[in-house]
């Protein structure tokens, strides 16, 4: 079933969508900055490496982080999808998820290394739980407050500005790593996180939001968990979307493990750390500007195939990498195809349905997502411990290949779908 329109109530005048707009671009440039520090894979890594010494600990940390995602978009949908409006659920959701990257940032200032070890994994959980809330309840609001044939662009620009502001701070991190600041050069690198993206649920607070007319029956969360099934029976292409966005993730499982396999290869200091995180950013962000124009002019499902074939062959890149120079490529390919992946995906799963099933759609396909992303990096940690980095990037272009050509195949673009309707 096509996406249907919002009512003229619901469509915000032009000076109402340019607010919105503002508010969105202003909350991407600003969150996402603090949640890339946090996420980027370089930083945190390395840090619990440090701490740990263990690849394992690594992987471990954060596939606890994934766990606290993988029921919380159910939760988020049955707590938005009876509501009219949601943005102040919205930016709940989304302070108690910073909150966390403040306790990343203390556990490093306050304890020794191994209760900062416990710490961070700890917060890195609770970080992931609120965090999978807040994926449905911001995506929710941006379908509500961006029409379809701008989500592209704004979504590409918000990656875009957020690309710019984190490649400069990244940089500049790994010097405040290297400079030892405040004791800990590590946590106070996330504390200059926390701060910016605080700034970024600021800007979100501005948005005016129309008040929806359709929306689904008040429901529990198992409840809406149980909605799930029926939908992915009812919508077999969302259910082949599904699918690919799960397998395609699978990317994830390196994640944590491309900067340790990068030490194996040169000298990691700060500084270096801090270089392939803004080759990773700023790759990230001016790609999906040009992946947002794309999509809005051609679908989604043309951009989900290159951003999956670049990052696919971005792994065979790293199996041939023996130094700096290919390290920054790498960084560079995988950045430009990973964000775009991930752009992509978050924006055509509101394309497969009513408008008044978007929050459980968003819950069923980032619970996937997310659950590929618990027992990732576990499997991927297991798999450097008992072979090594090679066969660990081997496993990932295998399911990443196949996610590839289910899609091509078998998963039909909803927008050209909708048109023929």
């Amino acid at each position: 079933m096509p996406e249907a329109s919002f009512t003229a109530r619901e469509v915000p005048s032009d000076k109402l969508l340019f607010r919105n707009v503002v508010a969105q671009l202003l909350h991407g440039m600003f969150g996402q900055t603090g949640g890339r520090i946090v996420g980027a894979p370089t930083f945190l890594p390395a840090y619990l490496f440090a701490l740990s010494g263990s690849d394992f600990i690594v992987g471990l940390a954060r596939s606890l982080q994934a766990v606290g995602t993988v029921i919380t978009p159910i939760v988020g949908a049955s707590l938005i999808g009876h509501r009219k409006k949601i943005l102040g659920v919205t930016l709940a959701t989304s302070a108690l998820m910073r909150l966390q990257i403040l306790g990343l940032s203390l556990t490093g200032f306050l304890l020794g290394a191994g209760e900062a070890v416990i710490g961070v994994v700890a917060f890195l959980f609770l970080m992931g739980f609120f965090q999978g809330i807040a994926q449905v309840t911001m995506n929710s609001l941006r379908a509500k407050v961006v029409p379809v044939n701008r989500r592209g662009i704004v979504s590409g620009a918000r990656n875009f500005l957020a690309g710019l502001t984190s490649a400069g701070v990244a940089y500049g991190a790994g010097f405040v790593i290297d400079a030892n600041l405040l004791g800990n050069g590590y946590s106070s690198v996330f504390l200059m996180a926390f701060v910016i993206t605080t700034f970024g649920l600021a800007a979100l607070a501005i948005t005016v939001e129309p008040r929806a007319e359709n929306v689904r029956s008040k429901q529990t969360v198992l409840t809406t968990l149980r909605a799930v099934t029926p939908l992915l029976r009812q919508n077999p292409a969302f259910a082949r979307f599904f699918m690919v966005r799960a397998l395609g993730s699978f990317g994830r499982m390196a994640l944590p493990f491309y900067i340790l396999f990068g030490g194996t290869r040169m000298e990691t200091t700060g500084a270096t750390l801090g270089l392939l995180t803004a080759v990773w950013m700023l790759t990230s962000s001016t790609a999906n500007l040009a992946w947002g124009l794309l999509a809005d002019r051609l679908g989604y499902k043309i951009v989900l195939v290159m951003t999956l074939a670049c990052w696919t062959a971005s792994h065979v890149q790293l199996l041939f990498v023996d130094g700096q120079v290919g390290m920054i490529v790498f960084f560079a390919i995988m950045g430009m195809a990973s964000g775009g992946f991930n752009q992509a995906g978050q924006n055509m799963v509101l394309e497969f349905g009513r408008p008044e099933d978007i929050p459980i759609r968003l819950a069923a396909s980032g619970s996937a997502v997310n659950l590929v992303g618990t027992i990732g990096p576990v499997i991927g940690g297991a798999i450097v411990a008992a072979t090594g980095y090679v066969e660990l990037f081997v496993t990932t272009i295998v399911l990443q290949a196949t996610a590839l050509g289910i899609l091509i195949v078998s998963v039909p673009d909803p927008r050209r779908v909708a048109r023929r309707q």
